[in-house]
């Protein structure tokens, strides 16, 4: 589960790199330095509410977020993760883990490149459903000596709360392929009436898991959060599109529509 995860985010990691001054090669690294707390450290700074939700069960998630810091041999690092506590512990536990996996993917993501890591501009948003938690964790990456600008990493995780075990592209659709495709199409549709505007970069939507890999479930839809460059310049910012479940519904695999929308 574990490798198969990690898969997933260096995937998703290459899609977010696109335009950066590193390649996302991964390379042995130390272990972050936390707490053993599951939601904060001293120095974290938790959020002290939980989202919206529709049942008991829900409500008994509580999102908060711990501070990881340390070194590599290339990376420096100092950021707050989005962890949970109470609720299910299998399923607590396989959020925060996921999470910290995620992390530990951008930290080791490099090409000799020397490079400092932390908070996003854009506080993480995590949702709490009835069977679904799902979060975007956003990272600022600055090289070092520092360039123009930085640029943000996005990592998303999304857990079945029924199982507790993360849900993956290949796990929404009945068949990836199409699933890319349909996404891909929708994509085209939607870009235009964001700040990406008519001339947004179609390559950036290819149907594959490196375009699509960061997503987030919502009761509305799939979110789907596309890195800097990726759909355009990188002047107008991270974009977020949101793909409607009616018009995924045929492609998805049984029964995840309930699970995604809840």
């Amino acid at each position: 589960m574990t490798r198969i995860r990690s898969m997933v985010a260096a995937l998703a990691l290459t899609a977010a790199l696109a335009g950066c001054s590193t390649s996302g090669t991964a390379t042995p690294a130390s272990a972050p330095t936390t707490s053993d707390a599951p939601a904060t450290t001293e120095r974290a700074e938790p959020t002290s509410t939980t989202p919206p939700t529709t049942s008991n069960a829900a409500e008994s998630y509580v999102v908060g977020s711990t501070r990881v810091t340390g070194s590599t041999e290339h990376a420096t690092y100092d950021v707050a993760i989005p962890q949970l506590s109470g609720g299910d512990p299998a399923v607590t536990a396989e959020f925060n883990e996921s999470m910290r996996a995620a992390l530990q993917d951008l930290i080791d993501g490099h090409d000799g490149q020397d490079f400092a890591l932390g908070d996003g501009y854009t506080p993480s948003s995590t949702y709490v459903g009835r069977r679904v938690i799902s979060s975007e964790q956003i990272t600022d990456w600055i090289a070092v000596p520092a360039g123009a600008h930085g640029d943000s990493l996005i990592s998303t995780v999304t857990i079945d709360v029924d199982t507790a075990q993360p849900i993956t592209l290949d796990n929404a659709f009945t068949d990836l392929d199409a699933g890319l495709s349909r996404l891909s199409e929708q994509a085209a549709k939607i870009l235009p009436t964001t700040r990406a505007g008519e001339n947004f970069e179609r390559s950036g939507i290819e149907p594959t898991v490196a375009d699509f890999g960061n997503w987030t479930a919502s009761p509305e839809g799939m979110n789907i959060h596309f890195g800097d460059y990726q759909v355009g310049a990188y002047g107008i910012g991270l974009i977020t599109i949101t793909v409607p479940w009616t018009d995924l519904s045929d492609v998805l695999a049984p029964g995840m529509q309930d699970v995604l929308s809840s």
